[in-house]
């Protein structure tokens, strides 16, 4: 009951009410929360690409992802805040989307996938760079990464059918 009159508050909100009111603000949102999450998949496939053998094979993976990366963070932090926004306008019914918590859980596994990734293989760069194919830990990572995402945008584009 304390998170449903929580939800209910945010959805109150000045800023929520104003979201889901005007017709302009949700679709702004939703356009800038699908361009900023299309940059991060486009990004992330890139560098996953890599990391599978498939692409860039004149760069290294290092470098391919010291180059991109900081890139995704950009677009992540900016489909988040919107995501964030576009939750708030109706929060109640958010909050009770099963598909909207299978985005969320599916974002926390890729988030873990990365941390896998981050404090095993990538520790040992240096050594598979070059290499193609790239060892076997990084090609899994990379399939991992680009199914994980490509299942938060199919959810996501769900969630917007089913609320």
């Amino acid at each position: 009951m304390v998170i449903q009159s929580i939800l209910q508050a945010v959805q109150d909100s000045r800023l929520s009410t104003f979201i889901r009111e005007t017709g302009v603000a949700f679709p702004a949102l939703e356009s800038v929360h699908v361009i900023a999450i299309t940059l991060v998949l486009g990004i992330i496939a890139i560098v996953d690409l890599r990391l599978i053998g498939c692409a860039s094979h004149r760069c290294s993976a290092h470098r391919l992802m010291q180059e991109l990366l900081p890139f995704t963070w950009v677009a992540f932090i900016a489909s988040v805040a919107t995501g964030l926004l576009m939750f708030a306008s109706n929060a109640t019914t958010y909050a009770e989307n099963s598909l909207f918590w299978w985005k969320m859980t599916i974002l926390v596994f890729a988030g873990i996938n990365m941390a896998i990734f981050h404090l095993g293989i990538y520790r040992r760069i240096g050594e598979w760079d070059e290499l193609l194919p790239p060892p076997r830990a990084a090609r899994a990572a990379g399939l991992s990464s680009m199914g994980l995402w490509i299942v938060v945008i199919v959810l996501g584009r769900w969630i917007g059918f089913s609320s």
